[in-house]
């Protein structure tokens, strides 16, 4: 099937191209499951409305291929090359000595898993957790199988969030998740009651995480959502580090003073190699439900000047509205409750995106 696809695309060109759009190295791996075909495709810069006839032009034909039940194509924009990497170096009485061996922990598989992404922010009340929870749902959305870990030991929102009231089971030693919505979910939140805080140490901390990404029975999984707690502490690191990330999506608003935080979690998780899929601007801009009048409450298009500053992708805008905040609340997320709406398809969009950054396994090649 993947070679079908790929014949067809390579008969897809556009004004301003050398050639095809496979030729040229414009399309991402494919993903193929269940009668669905995902994948992105670039758009080089200043072809961008061109680029928009081609998606369509892609998706009708690959719709008319035998077995295809869905295509989604997200467009993204071309980044500028990365700046090559080099090797840290420490300077002492004038003198430069690399350095030393990286002494980090291996991050290690997870068995049934095939993709972890996380969800992070680096300070507190962005909205990453309610990003976090429409993003899987979206991702579940697009037919792929999902999971959503929800690590912040200390404010854990998954209850909440999900309206989630049961405890996890354990059997043989290992933790049952809870489901919802279709996807898999455990947090700390799920095991104590809701007024309860958590008074531990980072030690217990970090033994409390790897208990919930290792001994949870989360059976086949195309993607783990890491809800990350914020911040860029011990906690963090370590889930950075062990946790085998697929790669981070970094949650701000557009005010300055969050976009210093998010900029530092951001770094910390290209300090420990784990690939930038975006940056999220959460409460971006407020339109009054009576007047229909914009208002930019904590400044607009900060973080989306931000990704290109720092030449990582822009994942979407996501509004400061009143039914966000009202379903989050009843434990209904938005793209549960009003999928249709135009805030659901932002997530949406921002989760075809993420898939396409991915490399699930997919079906074999003909």
């Amino acid at each position: 099937m993947k070679l079908k696809i790929l014949e067809v695309l390579s008969q897809i060109t556009s004004p301003g191209l050398k050639g095809d759009i496979v030729s040229q190295k414009l399309v991402s791996d494919i993903i193929i499951k269940d009668g669905r075909v995902i994948f992105s495709i670039t758009a080089p810069e200043g072809l961008g409305k061109e680029m928009a006839y081609v998606r369509d032009q892609a998706e009708q034909r690959i719709a008319k291929l035998d077995g295809v039940e869905r295509v989604l194509i997200a467009l993204t924009a071309e980044a500028a090359p990365a700046a090559p990497k080099t090797i840290p170096r420490l300077k002492k009485r004038n003198q430069e000595r690399p350095v030393g061996p990286d002494m980090r922990p291996k991050a290690g598989a997870i068995p049934g898993i095939k993709s972890v992404v996380a969800v992070a922010s680096g300070k507190g009340g962005v909205g990453k957790s309610t990003a976090a929870v429409n993003l899987a749902l979206a991702l579940h959305g697009l037919g792929l199988k999902v999971g959503l870990l929800d690590a912040d030991i200390y404010g854990p929102s998954l209850p909440r969030l999900m309206d989630l009231k049961d405890r996890p089971a354990i059997e043989n030693d290992r933790i049952i998740p809870l489901e919802k919505h279709g996807i898999k979910l455990m947090s700390m939140g799920l095991l104590m009651e809701e007024d309860n805080p958590v008074i531990w140490r980072g030690p217990m901390i970090v033994s409390a995480l790897m208990q919930m990404v290792r001994e949870v029975e989360w059976g086949q999984l195309d993607i783990l959502v890491l809800d990350m707690p914020p911040g860029t502490g011990d906690a963090q690191l370590t889930m950075a580090q062990q946790v085998p990330l697929a790669g981070a999506v970094i949650v701000s608003t557009p005010q300055d003073l969050a976009l210093i935080d998010a900029r530092k979690g951001l770094k910390m998780f290209t300090s420990v190699d784990v690939p930038i899929m975006g940056i999220i601007e959460n409460m971006s801009y407020f339109l009054c439900p009576k007047c229909g009048e914009t208002s930019h409450i904590f400044g607009h298009g900060g973080a989306e000047r931000e990704a290109r500053k720092l030449n990582v992708p822009f994942l979407g805008a996501i509004p400061l509205h009143m039914d966000i905040r009202h379903y989050s609340d009843e434990g209904t997320p938005i793209v549960v409750a009003k999928p249709e709406s135009e805030h659901a398809k932002i997530f949406k969009s921002i989760a075809l995106k993420v898939a396409t950054k991915l490399n699930p396994d997919t079906e074999e090649e003909e």
